[in-house]
């Protein structure tokens, strides 16, 4: 799962230091040779849930990218002179790598989504992208799967063959997913989207353009959903305030693993 990509260190987090093409690049050069691994789209939440979970922490340091999904990543990138870092948002490359998936024949398959998302999430992108290859989706119970559960599923996806499984859980549980069953499917790539199949199954909106450059996308998803999402934002966006700048400062270090 190691490439050649730099890492940005963000409170002993590394984020990729790409922007939505170089990420498109990475991702191609990875189906084209094969080489399994799976991509963290992560931002401020990721990172905060990862200072008290050691072992999520590791899952996101040990991925093939984990990108800068929010601009606070961005920013932390450009302060330590990563000019070229952008911010690579999780609807936006998904929606990338199905345009350019087309041409050669790329195979997708959906894990994740409430009762019927994925097929809705399925049907949306086959009228946006025609040609495109989604061979299967799978709504999963809400807790781990059973041995059976496991076995069904590690025998779809050997008979269908997707080279990108496309993981809608939330995080940590889709970083957790990824890690513990990238080995065990045969697939080259999963990417962890989150709310991407909400999006654009169209069960939720999207925070306007202007609003997600500006940073504040928290701020309209908390309006939209704010019984869940509270937490999330409320405590997590000021305590990562606070450790970015005692990192700044100098006043704690982090370290990365080596790669």
């Amino acid at each position: 799962m190691k490439n050649s990509i730099p890492r940005v260190n963000v409170l002993g987090v590394g984020i990729s230091a790409i922007n939505l093409r170089s990420a498109g690049d990475a991702i191609t050069a990875a189906l084209e040779s094969r080489t399994k691994g799976y991509i963290c789209v992560t931002g401020v939440h990721g990172v905060c849930e990862a200072q008290t979970d050691p072992a999520f922490r590791d899952i996101l340091n040990q991925s093939f990218l984990t990108t800068p999904d929010g601009m606070p990543m961005v920013w932390c990138g450009w302060k330590e002179g990563r000019k070229e870092m952008d911010r690579v948002y999780g609807p936006d490359l998904m929606l990338q790598v199905f345009e350019e998936g087309v041409a050669s024949g790329v195979k997708h398959y959906f894990y994740g989504g409430r009762e019927g998302v994925a097929d809705i999430l399925k049907a949306k992108l086959e009228a946006r992208f025609p040609g495109v290859k989604i061979v299967g989706t799978y709504c999963p119970p809400f807790r781990s799967l059973t041995p059976e559960e496991r076995s069904a599923l590690q025998n779809e996806v050997r008979q269908l063959q997707p080279d990108i499984i496309w993981v809608g859980l939330s995080t940590p549980k889709q970083e957790r997913f990824m890690a513990e069953y990238l080995p065990l499917l045969d697939t080259t790539l999963m990417f962890g989207v989150g709310a991407a199949f909400d999006f654009h199954a169209g069960m939720v909106p999207q925070a306007p353009r202007w609003i997600q450059r500006a940073g504040m996308e928290w701020f309209y998803r908390l309006t939209k959903e704010p019984r869940r999402l509270w937490k999330r934002y409320l405590i997590n966006n000021p305590l990562f305030i606070g450790r970015i700048l005692l990192q700044w400062t100098g006043l704690r270090s982090y370290s990365l693993p080596t790669r």
